[in-house]
């Protein structure tokens, strides 16, 4: 029978998510596990995948568009089926047989409305970032603006970041100018808009009544229902308010939905799993030599964290009671490391993941975590890609940062911080020398761990650096 194909729960952290494209067209027939579409959330992109055969009857949703979830994104036919049913469905959306692309879609009313508060929004970076890449296929729509490209006779194009800021910032895309190819809007338009717009009152985006979740389709990393929204703050939009207090004044900054996810986790990780902390002073004067060696010979140059990446890869193979997670019921142990890496991205902190680290080779593993760490600037990465792994490796030597400790990135049992290499004194036979040393501290979950088996880990890790050809082999 007809039914609606509505947005899943594409992560438990996202109660919303920007259809970025589709993958089929009305009156395609597809089977069950064909990817439908694609959609993107704070963190992450996501395939959509049907769970059933049918054809495709109509597309009510513009690729671009904000959807929350459970709502109706496509109408579906079991196959054979008299296409009369597929239109009542469009009726009940208020559209006509006629409106059955995401090409010319009419201007859409809510199948079911659903009741939210203004997006939390993100934070203006303070700071010029890398210019934006543009997109292979420009994505149209204004998602979370007031009114569509139907509304304004046309499509807009606009690359994904500017799309999602200028929605954060409470704009419409209508009113942005775009200086990219073809009058594409681009980053710096959004950030000129809001800086001409600061002294100007903030628009409260209009709120909407709540449909039940029932999916037809599911995604493709992992889907989980998504938790209940925060409240959002008071500020609506995402413009930065200045104020003033008996202390002076002050800038309001609201929230992004990603700084309230890490900030959410991180709490947890503090509260649930008990953290101790192991350090160590490990000697890399011959880890820096073996790199420029390396880096003078490969067309791939790797980095110092790419060297402490792989030796925590292979550590965790030697040391197998490390490479693991807990959960209620058991402790998880894992046959291959797979190892997270921190990354600052422009939205906020993700740690994505490099599978089998132990067994790639130091140039493919500097290859997997540049491309990981592009794609998080871009926000193009896979929500699998942010999932698994025991240990992650967050390093800010490259801010002259000597030593820190860091919270556990739950349900991973440590994370490895590395400091800045410096020039200090170590006692070498007896005898006081000058060597180039990393301060390490490695926070551990003590409930699946104990400190015997982290102290094994971090000496073996030790070893592989202090003799990084094992890094190597």
């Amino acid at each position: 029978m007809a039914t609606y194909l509505r947005l899943p729960g594409v992560s438990a952290d996202s109660d919303e998510a920007a259809l970025e494209g589709w993958s089929v067209k009305a009156g395609q027939k597809i089977a069950a596990g064909d990817v439908v579409a694609t959609v993107e959330t704070e963190k992450a992109v996501v395939d959509i995948e049907c769970d059933q055969d049918g054809v495709v009857h109509a597309l009510v949703v513009e690729a671009g568009t904000l959807v929350p979830v459970g709502d109706p994104i496509a109408v579906l036919l079991a196959p054979d089926e008299d296409p009369a049913a597929g239109d009542a469905l469009l009726a009940e959306l208020g559209l006509g047989p006629g409106a059955d692309t995401a090409e010319s879609p009419p201007e859409l009313p809510p199948a079911a409305p659903a009741a939210q508060d203004p997006a939390p929004a993100a934070v203006v970076p303070a700071e010029p970032a890398a210019q934006e890449p543009v997109p292979a296929t420009p994505a149209a729509g204004a998602p979370g603006a007031p009114s569509g490209p139907a509304a304004t006779g046309g499509r807009i194009f606009a690359s994904p970041l500017a799309r999602r800021m200028a929605r954060d910032a409470g704009l419409g895309l209508e009113q942005l100018d775009g200086t990219g190819p073809g009058g594409r809007i681009v980053r710096d338009d959004v950030l000129r808009a809001i800086a001409a717009a600061q002294t100007q009152p903030p628009a409260t985006p209009p709120a909407s009544e709540a449909s039940p979740p029932a999916t037809t389709c599911a995604a493709r990393a992992g889907s989980a229902a998504a938790e209940p929204s925060v409240a959002a703050p008071a500020t609506p939009t995402g413009a930065v308010t200045v104020r003033t207090s008996a202390y002076g004044p002050y800038e309001e900054i609201p929230h992004s939905k990603l700084r309230r996810l890490v900030a959410s986790r991180l709490q947890a990780s503090k509260q649930d799993a008990p953290h101790f902390y192991l350090r160590a002073r490990v000697r890399v004067d011959e880890l820096l030599a073996l790199r420029a060696t390396v880096n003078a010979s490969s067309p791939v140059r790797v980095s110092v964290n790419d060297f402490f990446v792989r030796a925590a890869a292979r550590a965790l193979v030697d040391v197998p009671e490390m490479n693991v997670v807990w959960t209620p019921d058991a402790v998880l142990r894992f046959e291959r490391a797979d190892v997270s890496v921190a990354v600052a991205s422009e939205r906020g902190l993700v740690t994505p993941v490099v599978r089998g680290a132990d067994s790639l080779s130091l140039g493919a593993l500097s290859t997997a975590v540049k491309d990981l760490v592009a794609r998080a600037g871009e926000g193009r990465l896979q929500q699998d890609e942010l999932e698994g792994g025991a240990l992650t490796v967050t390093n800010l030597g490259m801010y002259g940062v000597r030593e820190f400790d860091a919270i556990i990135n739950p349900p991973q049992v440590g994370i490895l911080a590395v400091g800045a290499a410096v020039a200090e004194p170590v006692v070498v036979d007896r005898e006081v020398q000058v060597a180039t040393v990393v301060h390490l501290t490695l926070s551990v979950d003590h409930r699946p761990v104990d400190g015997v088996v982290a102290a094994r880990f971090l000496a073996r890790l030790t070893e592989i650096v202090e003799n990084p050809l094992q890094a190597l082999v």
